[in-house]
């Protein structure tokens, strides 16, 4: 029976390759997903345990101290305050087993390029001190070109930042922290390996004195970073160096505690990536399932005669399942094998693709453990086992006198009503489950939504054969009325085996159905995130800092002063308690407010917000139970406590939030002098003069982000898009491995009706009727794929999109009739394509030869 089943894989090598293609994508998914992880997650080690090599202590600025500000946080001078000074350093330099200390002065710089676009990627803009050894260099940042900064006057650049933004030595450099515009002279490119640089980010080296002028106060540092000499204790070291620290002003941490926590967040980053990944590959599996159970029922019903002349020679059933689970296991071993080899070009090519869109993964060699590889090829193997295995008891099944007298039996129809019992029973649990999901409201209860959506889709997969009548039967009426007899045939061909005909279009329904949700659920937020932008805002500009560090007021008020400007309205905001709850409330100019945004008052007026009265929004006073003319207790995030009056209530407005008040009530209690945002409004509207006038007027900073109203939007669409962009590129391969199936089907099923096709082409049916029927067949098949699918995922995005909604309070489904009507051209297409091979291998059987084959 092994002999026999290596011979059948041998002589069917045509009818298996499509199967095989669909084991063998899949396998790739999962080998390209764990290959990747690896590749990363290796990489990203090695440059973080090379970042840490000479680390044996980390000294790090924090704050317990009420009268100072917080380590790392700015005070209302913009700068921070520490502990860390030149005196401590030298007292750990004096402890036995130090070798060296590192003393970095950190923050932020974002740098304009020759183009005058700002370079990096926000909070990744890194800026740092360079140290000098006694050699003139430093170890840290080894020099690429040129020299390091030496004075006020001068900076270096990471390479690639100097490459980004298109300086070079000698070119003056503009750039900004918090302030205003600042220049000095490129005297120097470095190398470095920091993962914030190589992701996206840009980095800018000072020479000590400055950093500490732009971030901190003289003499002040971030962070000491020691070195011990060969054959120090870390641990013991440490447990020195803190005695060394101020209470609650510092805490010291080992290198290898370090080096421990970066694995730790390494492997949480890489897994939440790979589990993403894998769950696509999952589901490409899954379609795969469909493929290889239909070829194998299929493969089993054109062996029905030699099935049987081994059971009448002494092949036991037993016998039979083995055999046919041999073959399945065989094929999916040589598949998985391939896949494998194309999963690492996948894992290599996606690695280049996140890099090209600014992932900046660390560099490092390709890395294939044996688990990995055990994983990929058993997956494989077991994935077209069990897909085989229904199939294969079918086989042990027929009766060798049964199956001798009839090459092919119809289904039995109490199988098929015990199925769709089954079908309707686990359908209606899980629309149930899904009307349930609609009426809640919270992002925790996604795990509820899946369950239901898996469930629902399971119940169409069972009941799949008694839907595909009515889809196809009134598919049919129109490629009859459209095509003749070959509509007519097509139509008969699909309807013959129920069972085929679905699980065939049920591999094309599953992709659809999530591909067909995600766009609809995406298309509905993109949609209320357009509203939420701009929503009751009627400034022209919007106006803020791209790492929110915040305008200073003196160059808001020159913005108002620009010609054509009608409004410039500042906001600052805190937190604030009250009620038993907490909100944030914003300060701005109140006499202006209504030239730029939209608000619509239910108790009280813009006029009543005055001194330590402010306004509320309708959903914060409905949780607190306020009504206008209440004075309520609140404490601000300065915990100076005292009492407000609700002076008015609005209509929700994404702008103003919570509450708003006078600059003057709130400006006293927030952590810096500095406006949040500037509402700008133009008396001629917006325009490309008046928003240069507007840059110009605060300085040309790379910082600043002037948005219009279409920006605004753009910016909330392109977030959603890329999210729904990924998920078609994740899917696409499912799809991919459905079309397979298509193609498979419908190659397989001319060769069972070779005789048929022979008997049409005797009585005058030509080659062109012959494709055509086939081509119908292919479309027929897509098209309830299709439908099936786009339905249910309209249903699911319907259901599930309640739980959205938490997020986007505009949320509302909207249905992309454009991209829906997309996918169906597309499925028609697909049909189309996938019937060529088919469709011209049928039209090429001899008529005579046909009619005689067995």
């Amino acid at each position: 029976m092994l002999r026999t089943a290596l011979r059948n894989v041998l002589a069917h090598k045509a009818r298996l390759t499509m199967t095989a293609l669909a084991v063998l994508l899949g396998v790739a998914f999962v080998a390209g997903t764990l290959i990747f992880s690896d590749t990363v997650g290796e990489a990203v080690k090695n440059a973080s345990a090379k970042n840490l090599k000479d680390v044996a202590v980390s000294v790090q600025a924090t704050n317990d101290d009420p009268a100072t500000p917080d380590a790392g946080k700015a005070g209302k001078d913009g700068k921070r305050a520490t502990a860390l000074d030149d005196r401590l350093a030298d007292r750990i330099r004096a402890l036995p087993g130090v070798a060296s200390v590192r003393s970095d002065a950190t923050g932020q710089a974002t740098l304009a390029g020759t183009d005058g676009q700002p370079v990096g990627n926000g909070w990744q803009n890194r800026a740092v001190n360079y140290q000098p050894g006694k050699d003139g260099k430093d170890g840290r940042y080894p020099l690429a070109a040129g020299r390091g900064p030496a004075n006020g006057k001068e900076m270096a650049l990471a390479e690639s930042t100097a490459k980004a933004a298109g300086y070079r030595i000698g070119d003056t450099v503009r750039f900004a922290t918090d302030g205003p515009v600042l220049t000095k002279k490129l005297v120097g490119t470095v190398a470095t390996d920091d993962p914030q640089v190589t992701a996206g980010g840009s980095l800018a080296l000072f020479d000590t004195a400055t950093a500490q002028r732009l971030y901190l106060h003289p003499g002040q540092f971030d962070e000491l970073v020691v070195s011990a000499t060969p054959g120090t204790d870390q641990q013991a070291l440490t447990a020195k160096v803190r005695e060394l620290l101020p209470k609650g002003r510092a805490i010291a941490t080992s290198g290898s505690e370090l080096a421990a926590e970066q694995a730790k967040m390494i492997a949480e980053q890489n897994s939440a990536l790979s589990k993403t990944l894998l769950t696509f590959a999952g589901i490409a599996l899954f379609v795969g399932v469909f493929i290889i159970a239909n070829t194998f029922t299929m493969l089993i019903s054109q062996r029905s005669r030699e099935i049987a002349l081994l059971r009448a020679v002494g092949a036991s059933r037993r016998q039979v399942v083995r055999s046919v689970l041999a073959e399945a296991a065989l094929l999916g071993l040589i598949s998985s094998a391939i896949g494998f080899a194309l999963g690492a070009g996948i894992a290599v090519g996606l690695r280049a693709v996140l890099d090209a869109n600014g992932a900046g993964f660390p560099d490092g060699p390709v890395v294939i453990s044996p688990s990995t590889v055990l994983a990929a090829l058993a997956v494989g193997v077991v994935v077209t086992v069990l897909a085989a295995w229904l199939p294969s008891r079918k086989a042990a099944k027929i009766a060798p006198v049964e199956a001798l007298s009839s090459v092919e039996a119809p289904p039995a129809t109490r199988s098929l009503v015990v199925r769709n019992a089954i079908g309707a029973v686990v359908t209606g649990a899980g629309a149930a489950v899904m009307l349930y999901v609609s009426t809640l409201k919270s992002g925790d209860d996604l795990p509820i939504a899946m369950a239901g959506s898996m469930l629902t889709l399971t119940g169409v997969i069972i009941l799949a054969p008694l839907l595909s009548r009515p889809v196809v039967s009134l598919a049919g009426l129109v490629t009859t009325r459209l095509f003749g007899i070959g509509g007519k045939l097509a139509k008969e061909n699909a309807l013959r085996n129920p069972r085929r005909t679905a699980a065939t279009a049920s591999a094309l329904m599953i992709g659809l159905t999530m591909i067909t949700g995600m766009t609809v659920v995406g298309h509905s937020a993109q949609v209320a995130m357009d509203k939420m932008a701009a929503n009751g805002l009627t400034a022209d500009y919007k106006i803020e800092t791209s790492t929110f560090t915040g305008l200073d007021p003196a160059q808001s008020k020159k913005v108002a002063e620009i010609p054509g400007v009608e409004a410039a309205v500042p906001f600052r905001g805190t937190g604030i308690g009250s009620g038993g709850g907490f909100g944030y409330l914003r300060g701005t100019d109140v006499r202006q407010l209504d030239k730029v945004t939209e608000l619509t008052f239910t108790q009280g007026s813009l006029d009543a917000v005055r001194g330590k009265s402010i306004a509320v929004s309708q959903s914060w006073a409905k949780q607190r139970g306020w009504h206008a003319g209440e004075v309520v207790p609140a404490e601000f995030t300065d915990k100076k406590k005292t009492k407000l009056k609700i002076a008015a209530v609005y209509a929700d407005n994404e702008m103003l939030g919570d509450a708003f008040a006078e600059m003057s009530l709130v400006a006293p209690h927030t952590d810096r002098a500095k406006d949040e945002t500037l509402l700008v409004k133009a008396s001629g509207g917006g325009s490309k003069a008046v928003a240069e006038k507007i840059r110009h007027a605060l300085g040309d900073s790379p910082l600043l982000k002037i948005q219009s109203h279409d920006d605004l939007r753009k910016q909330a669409a392109g977030q959603i898009d890329t999210v729904v962009n990924m998920v078609y590129g994740l899917l696409g391969m499912a799809v991919v491995i459905a079309v397979v199936g298509v193609v498979n089907t419908l190659a397989m099923s001319v060769f069972e009706r070779t005789r048929e096709i022979g008997m049409l082409r005797a009585i005058g049916l030509a080659r062109s009727g012959i494709k055509q029927m086939v081509r119908l067949e292919s479309v027929v098949i897509s098209l309830f794929g299709a439908v099936l699918g786009m339905g249910l995922g309209v249903f699911l995005a319907w259901a599930g999109g309640s739980l959205v909604g938490s997020s986007f309070p505009t949320y509302a489904m909207v249905l992309p009739w454009g991209r829906l009507g997309l996918f169906l051209l597309i499925a028609l297409v697909v049909g189309v394509l996938a019937a060529l091979w088919p469709a011209r291998r049928a039209a090429r059987l001899n008529m005579l030869q046909a009619i005689g084959a067995q």
